[in-house]
């Protein structure tokens, strides 16, 4: 089957970048801070609780990345009765800021980056994006977050945020992330309609929202006619 492509030209193209861009192995810390205090025919729920209180710790009034990694961890690990260790926040973040590209992202972002303006919209905080951007390997116009905004993605201001610094509407974008929730469902009921989800599994695939579904870069910069 044909991949579609964009019947315009997009002024930016913009990422999320943990978990699209850069990989998100948080699963491995969370088994070394846990240990056998979960059951392991538990485990895959517990680790999907640890997804949910994540969300839920952003959605609120913001305030520094590593606490909200903090206090998702003690609130999953209060609803199933475990001990939650006083760092775990910071060993979330040391992670976080040790992380590299998935590897099938440098080449071709280099290449998009070399036809498009390439935007990250990212609910790390800015010492985070210093460190992770460069390992990347492309030139990128304009980097935000959630520290700079003042407010985390899925809030409408985080979006916001990004179109007044841009001076830009969403139908200058072409959006792309592997996360619905965070991303893609707020985007698309706030106007924007060039949205495509990069399929790491991150994020069940949703309907009604209009995002087109991609499993690489590649195919995508396919899309943008490179």
């Amino acid at each position: 089957m044909p991949i579609p492509s964009f019947r315009f030209r997009p002024k930016y193209v913009s990422f999320d970048c943990y978990g699209t861009l850069i990989e998100w192995p948080m699963t491995p810390i969370t088994r070394e801070l846990v240990g056998d205090q979960i059951p392991a025919e538990h485990w895959d729920q517990f680790v999907k609780e640890f997804r949910g209180y994540r969300y839920d710790s952003v959605l609120g009034k913001y305030y520094p990345y590593e606490e909200t990694l903090q206090d998702a961890f003690e609130g999953v690990c209060r609803k199933w009765g475990v001990k939650a260790a006083p760092d775990a926040g910071k060993r979330f973040a040391d992670g976080v800021r040790s992380w590299g590209p998935h590897a099938d992202v440098p080449e071709p972002l280099k290449k998009m980056g070399e036809n498009y303006k390439l935007v990250i919209l990212s609910n790390a905080g800015d010492a985070f994006l210093e460190e992770s951007v460069p390992r990347l390997g492309a030139d990128f116009h304009a980097v935000f977050t959630a520290e700079q905004a003042g407010y985390y993605k899925p809030r409408y201001a985080a979006f916001e945020y990004m179109l007044d610094q841009l001076d830009a509407s969403p139908e200058d974008f072409v959006h792309v992330s592997s996360h619905t929730r965070y991303d893609l469902m707020p985007m698309h009921d706030m106007g924007f309609r060039n949205l495509v989800l990069l399929d790491r599994g991150c994020d069940p695939v949703t309907h009604g929202y209009d995002y087109v579904t991609v499993k690489s870069l590649d195919e995508l910069n396919t899309m943008l006619g490179i």
